[in-house]
């Protein structure tokens, strides 16, 4: 008889872990460069700083944390495989407010998913994806 289905232990698990917040850390070649761009260029708030380790806030339950890759033992990837998505609420607004900080971003374009996206590059070559669904 089989076991039960992926889903439902999922369920069982999250039930169990009660996770509270989800925090992606970026370990990076070119922090200095990296924590500039979160901070002014995104103007993410700071919930936590020393000197090789930077936490920004996302939202009230994620976060993302850029690490001195030469001050710890995981290696930058250098962008390599890794696409951080957030989806936000006016994907105009965001592109516009990335573009007035002087960042690059790509243009918006629809996804085939049916959701229109651009995408913005930090100094370490990790890429960001912002998104939104589109109505209908």
């Amino acid at each position: 008889m089989p076991g039960p289905s992926p889903r439902t232990e999922w369920r069982r698990l999250s039930q169990i872990m009660k996770v509270r917040t989800a925090n992606t850390i970026l370990y990076c070649a070119r922090w200095r460069e990296c924590v500039k761009f979160y901070r002014e260029g995104l103007e993410l708030a700071v919930n936590f700083e020393n000197e090789w380790f930077v936490e920004f806030v996302l939202n009230n339950a994620t976060r993302i944390s850029i690490a001195d890759a030469a001050r710890t033992s995981i290696e930058s990837a250098g962008g390599r495989g890794i696409t951080v998505t957030l989806e936000v609420a006016n994907l105009e607004a965001a592109h516009r407010m990335v573009e007035g900080r002087g960042l690059v971003p790509g243009p918006i374009h629809r996804h085939p998913w049916g959701a229109d996206v651009f995408y913005l590059v930090d100094p370490d070559g990790h890429r960001i994806e912002f998104w939104s669904n589109v109505p209908g």
